[in-house]
């Protein structure tokens, strides 16, 4: 039995006969249909989404859902009950598709569900994580400052990864570009040279020989080299989304890098702390937490060091002893956790542990990025200037042959 899910657009009816609509995911109709049901919804039309070759995955992101936990947070703080607040914050929104969900949530907690149940049937948007802080929110009545807390955790995570990517634009942009000037000038220029070279009627230099060679190689293969370029690419990234072990062998490989590597772990170990930490504040038991803190990580080294982890912890051992155990958390945080521990302020400890590498990260990405400009600038400057000078070069000695 398949499953594969996909994504399904519905409208419906409530019991009391008002039209609702929103999009979920299901393995078929017939079962999205038997699930609408079950929430108290006749349905009307359930249709497919089929994503096209430009089409995202939904029109919902972090900010979007950062904004909404935000939101939610004022207003229940501020003694607004959660079926009026979900209504105004549809009222005032202007994106179709968190007025549909929103909608959707109302029409689920009006049929008896919970806030956590009703997030729990929209993994699209909310993952175990999130639908685990609300549980345990409701539980302990403190629902709006867990809602402020995974609003905060969201802002710190999308802060994170936008430093990464910040950091890595700048260089990729400024290789491109040198890259395709020395293709520009390897296929345009070079064999307009080369026209010129042939009336003067005596030897090229070696080095202009090697150039023009190189020139009318690529000039032949360049296509089957950016089919080749993209296909291994293709293959690589499609091996690495469907292969779990591709995917764990080359995390392994990059790990050991220089300085990606000492990126990549502390990344995964600023999120497993500052997601941990979160989710012990807000009541969660630490051996339940652990399981969507370990998704949470990006990274399936880690994911499955986590969930050792929570084997351990289950079996009687502390979280410093467990860690200890792994190998791949390095003996600051054991020692803060078993601090934690002691003390009975686990969570603040993750905090600070979190914090830490979060600032380890900053100076890696501005290191990396000091050490990666100059670098593709002097490779490029040597590699522009070498084609320059070959086409110059029998130029220079234009006189010998004059």
């Amino acid at each position: 039995m398949t499953t594969k899910t996909y994504s399904f657009s519905w409208q419906g009816t409530t019991l009391q006969g008002a039209l609702v609509s929103g999009e979920s995911r299901g393995r078929s109709p017939a079962l999205l249909r038997a699930e609408l049901r079950k929430r108290g919804i006749r349905p009307v039309r359930v249709t497919r989404i089929r994503a096209g070759l430009w089409r995202r995955s939904g029109s919902l992101g972090t900010r979007e859902l950062c904004e909404l936990s935000r939101q939610l947070a004022s207003l229940i703080s501020s003694g607004v009950a959660l079926l009026q607040a979900l209504e105004a914050i549809a009222q005032s929104s202007s994106n179709p598709a968190l007025v549909s969900l929103l909608g959707t949530l109302k029409t689920d907690i009006g049929a008896g569900c919970n806030l956590a149940q009703a997030l729990r049937r929209h993994p699209r948007y909310f993952d175990a994580l999130y639908c685990n802080l609300v549980a345990a929110g409701e539980q302990s009545g403190s629902l709006e400052t867990v809602l402020d807390q995974v609003a905060c955790l969201q802002e710190q995570r999308q802060a994170l990864r936008a430093r990464v990517q910040k950091a890595m634009l700048y260089p990729l942009i400024v290789m491109l570009t040198g890259l395709g000037v020395s293709a520009l000038l390897l296929l345009e220029v070079v064999p307009q040279f080369q026209l010129m070279f042939s009336s003067f009627g005596a030897q090229l230099p070696a080095f202009t020989q090697r150039v023009i060679g190189v020139s009318e190689w690529l000039g032949q293969y360049a296509g089957r080299l950016l089919l080749g370029v993209a296909g291994v690419g293709w293959g690589l990234h499609r091996a690495y989304q469907r292969q779990p072990a591709f995917k764990v062998w080359s995390l392994g490989v990059a790990l050991k890098l220089p300085v990606l590597g000492m990126l990549l772990s502390n990344a995964a170990l600023a999120r497993f702390a500052r997601t941990l930490s979160t989710s012990y504040a807000a009541g969660v038991p630490l051996v339940e937490a652990l399981a969507p803190v370990a998704a949470a990580c990006g990274n399936p080294l880690y994911e499955r060091a986590v969930l050792a982890l929570r084997k351990a912890l289950a079996s009687g051992q502390s979280l410093s002893q467990a860690m200890a155990c792994s190998g791949l958390f390095p003996p600051l945080m054991q020692r803060m956790c078993a601090i934690g521990e002691t003390g009975g302020t686990l969570d603040d400890m993750l905090a600070r542990v979190a914090s830490h590498y979060e600032s380890v990260i900053e100076r890696l990405l501005d290191n990396l990025a000091s050490l990666l400009e100059p670098l593709i600038v002097l490779t490029l400057g040597l590699l522009v200037g070498s084609l320059v000078v070959a086409m110059y070069l029998p130029i220079f000695q234009l006189g010998s042959v004059i």
